[in-house]
């Protein structure tokens, strides 16, 4: 019967083809027989009688729950049954308020998450075809109480565990928590994801809305087919068309908002191999961490696959690892592996959470040549153990937002000066004041790129290390001048410092400078004057001047680590 052809096209597309790589290979079907990626590598065919045949519907659910089953509700279920009855057969149960403080938790959590309405409308489309649905029936009578008999909690624990393992119970309840978790942020209205559908069984709403248009559109032939898929350009009738605007971010209501089409004539609609594609896509996305994240590339389909098939990385999660560390080592892991072999590449972000959008960035080689250097990774690994800070009531991931500053070619300093604010409205900023120095060692070597060490070749240039140690000099001597180790006495100076930074203001800050050098009574280093030309120079060294009159000095720095 032939081949389907599905050629690299937009992110979405390209993550859909990435999940359904994941999916073929995970299928009975055979690589270079039933599937295979063309020689050109742009394209991944299938055999029409193999598509004809497979279980799609299978297919995508066993995808998803390789990608995202690890991190689901269910999982989590399971681990805690575990936990509950090994204290119990060990005798250890409710043996002192803080473990039975936990204990309760857990127990709770298993009621709560298993009785949820998103669970519960699972079981009503499976009960008929599991056995021993009363496990489930019972717990929607009688929650799990810690004050049970441990004899009978550990009976219904048990019965709990045989009855979520049967395989149906398992991709029920695990796909329920993807769907509303995962899927639900890439697409929408459409399938198991339409409010109306949300009672009824998600392997029967997605082959019909999904699998059977598929199947039956590679099926015929479309020559006389007046309408064309917006992403692939091939023909169908208006009976198999399918808007995009199911996808979050990509159109708004087509059959309410048609301002934007000629004439408001709206063709924005894919072919149902397109929407199948599409419907793929949150599984070709990496989740690191609360962040999703895709690099796409256009010129090659299996180093496109390549660098988007790190899923299984869960598992390499340290116990005792804060859950933000391990997503930025995972995200330095990436960066650091998958991109070497590239020039330019797009990589996509999206949050996890329900308001957040994509984030688009090309990634030209300077960005790459940037985290190739040995002291940019270098503080990146200092960082990925101190990412997190607290400003106000909003946490800054450090290390994201110093990867993505530097993956967007924007500059460190509007970050820097955040944390050194920071810095001076705590009493205890020893662990803000490295983190401010990694990212300033960050933007220097990203400024070095361009040409700023080669200005030192003109005399009256300082180095930031010595503009850091005259700084830390100053500290010094103010400090003993005023006789005490507290520099609270120096937030003003190191405060209006900032100010002039923020704003570019080099006559204010040599001012401020001048003034607090002369009542000290030490000679003002002619390096300064190379700030009064060079707006690029004046926020390099201005910066490093100000963290040693902070009191970070590279010297200390190394010497402690």
């Amino acid at each position: 019967m032939g081949r389907i052809e599905i050629t690299i096209g937009d992110c979405l597309k390209n993550a859909g083809l990435v999940a359904m790589h994941h999916a073929l290979q995970i299928s009975e079907g055979k690589e270079d027989g039933d599937y295979g990626i063309s020689e050109d590598r742009l394209s991944l065919w299938i055999d029409k009688d193999f598509a004809l045949h497979v279980d799609w519907t299978a297919l995508y659910m066993r995808t998803a729950i390789d990608i995202f089953g690890s991190r689901t509700a269910y999982t989590q279920i399971l681990k805690n049954i575990e936990e509950c009855l090994e204290k119990i057969q060990d005798g250890t149960w409710q043996l002192d308020k803080k473990a039975a403080k936990n204990e309760k938790d857990k127990l709770k959590f298993i009621s709560d998450k298993l009785l949820s309405n998103s669970y519960k409308s699972g079981f009503e489309n499976i009960k008929t075809q599991i056995e021993n649905p009363e496990v489930y029936e019972n717990l929607q009578k009688n929650k799990l109480k810690e004050k049970e008999e441990p004899a009978q909690l550990k009976e219904r624990l048990e019965q709990l565990r045989e009855f979520l393992k049967q395989p149906l119970c398992a991709e029920t309840f695990q796909m329920k928590s993807i769907i509303y978790n995962y899927i639900n942020r890439f697409w929408e209205g459409k399938s198991f994801l339409l409010r109306s559908n949300a009672s009824k069984d998600i392997r029967e709403v997605f082959k019909a809305d999904f699998v059977l248009p598929f199947q039956t559109y590679i099926a015929q032939e479309h020559i006389k087919a007046k309408d064309t898929c917006i992403d692939c350009g091939n023909q169908m009738n208006s009976k198999e068309r399918v808007s995009i605007a199911f996808m979050k971010g990509m159109a708004d209501d087509l059959t309410r908002k048609k301002s934007a089409f000629w004439n408001e004539k709206v063709d924005a609609f894919l072919c149902p191999v397109c929407a199948l594609l599409y419907a793929m896509s949150p599984m070709g996305f990496e989740l690191l961490g609360n962040t999703f994240m895709f690099l796409n590339t256009n010129n090659d389909l299996k180093a496109l696959i390549g660098f988007n098939s790190s899923h299984n990385i869960e598992g390499e999660r340290k116990e005792e690892e804060l859950f933000f560390a391990w997503s930025a080592r995972m995200m330095n892991v990436i960066l650091k592996e998958k991109t070497r072999e590239l020039k330019n590449v797009q990589i996509i972000l999206k949050g996890s959470e329900e308001k957040d959008k994509y984030r688009f960035q090309v990634i030209q080689k300077r960005a790459l040549e940037v985290l190739e250097i040995d002291v940019v990774q270098k503080n990146l690994k200092y960082l990925e153990n101190q990412s997190f800070i607290k400003d106000k009531n909003a946490y800054i991931n450090l290390y994201e937002e110093v990867v993505w500053n530097v993956l967007s070619g924007h500059h460190q300093y509007y970050l820097l000066n955040r944390i050194l604010r920071l810095v001076l409205a705590t009493e205890h900023a020893n662990g803000l004041l490295r983190q401010a120095s990694y990212v300033y060692e960050i933007q220097h070597r990203m400024g070095s790129m361009k040409g700023q060490e080669e200005e030192k070749k003109k005399g009256v240039y300082m180095t930031h290390k010595q503009m850091r140690d005259s700084g830390y000099a100053l500290r010094n001597a103010l400090l003993s001048a005023k006789n005490t180790k507290d520099d609270a006495c120096l937030r003003g100076m190191v405060y209006q410092l900032l100010n002039a930074l923020s704003v570019r203001n080099t006559e204010k800050f040599l001012e401020i400078v001048m003034r607090n050098y002369c009542s000290c009574k030490l000679v003002v280093p002619d390096g300064f004057v190379s700030m009064l030309d060079n707006q690029d120079r004046f926020l390099d060294l201005g910066y490093a001047f100000v963290l040693g009159l902070k009191g970070s000095h590279p010297d200390e720095r190394e010497e402690k680590e």
